[in-house]
C-alpha cells in the first residue's frame, strides 16, 4: 500500500483494499448542539429533505422519519470549526459557541446524482452550545435540503438518528457532559 503512512488502514466496504486516491474525497463539518431542558440537555437536529439524504441510506428500521446533525462541506479557506457553525446555521438556524471538537467519522458512499463516483468523506463534529436564534428559521433556498430542524432531548438522540456515525458522536457528546457538569 505505498504513499500511506504507517499504521494508517485505507477505510473499506469488503474485505479487498479500497485504493483511495482514485476516489473522490469530501471534507464536511457538523455539529451536535445543546441547551439545557431543565435538568436534561436538548439537541438540534434536521430532517433532510428524502433525495438530499440519499448520499447514505438510512438503517433499515420502521423509523419514518429520517433525523440527522446538521453538516456540510468545508468551505476552501474555511475552518472545520467555522464550517460546523456555518452549518449548523444555515440548517437551524440557530447560532452556537464551540465546546469541544468530538470527532471526526470516516466513511464511503456512492453518490445517486450526476456522476455516481465513489466517495470519500471526512465529517468533523463538533460539541455546541446554543446561543440564539430560533429553530427552523431557515433560508427557502435552504428547503431544499433541510424539510425541518427541531429540539429533541439529548438522551433520545442515539435511537433516533438515522446514521451510526452519528449515533456515535451523540454519545460521545452525552460522556462529555455527564464529565464536565460545568458546561
Amino acid at each position: 500500500m505505498e504513499g500511506l503512512a504507517l499504521g494508517v488502514v485505507p477505510v473499506t466496504n469488503s474485505n479487498n483494499p479500497v485504493n483511495l486516491g482514485a476516489m473522490v474525497r469530501e471534507i464536511s463539518a457538523g455539529g451536535v448542539v445543546v441547551q439545557r431542558a431543565g435538568e436534561s440537555w436538548q439537541m438540534a437536529v434536521i430532517e433532510p429533505q428524502s433525495d438530499a439524504s440519499s448520499a447514505r441510506p438510512a438503517r433499515k428500521s420502521s423509523q419514518k422519519v429520517v433525523l440527522a446533525l446538521p453538516k456540510g462541506l468545508v468551505d476552501p479557506g474555511e475552518k472545520s470549526e467555522e464550517a460546523a457553525l456555518r452549518e449548523v446555521r444555515e440548517e437551524t438556524g440557530l447560532i452556537a459557541t464551540p465546546i469541544t471538537k468530538l470527532g471526526d467519522i470516516k466513511y464511503v458512499y456512492v453518490r445517486s446524482w450526476g456522476d455516481e463516483q465513489r466517495v470519500f468523506k471526512i465529517v468533523s463534529f463538533f460539541l455546541l452550545r446554543y446561543h440564539s436564534g430560533q429553530i427552523d428559521d431557515v433560508s427557502r433556498e435552504m428547503r431544499a435540503e433541510v424539510k425541518r430542524a427541531l429540539w429533541i432531548p439529548l438522551e433520545e438522540a442515539p435511537r433516533k438518528l438515522a446514521y451510526r456515525g452519528e449515533r456515535d458522536v451523540v454519545r460521545r457528546a452525552q460522556k462529555y457532559l455527564q464529565s464536565h457538569p460545568e458546561v
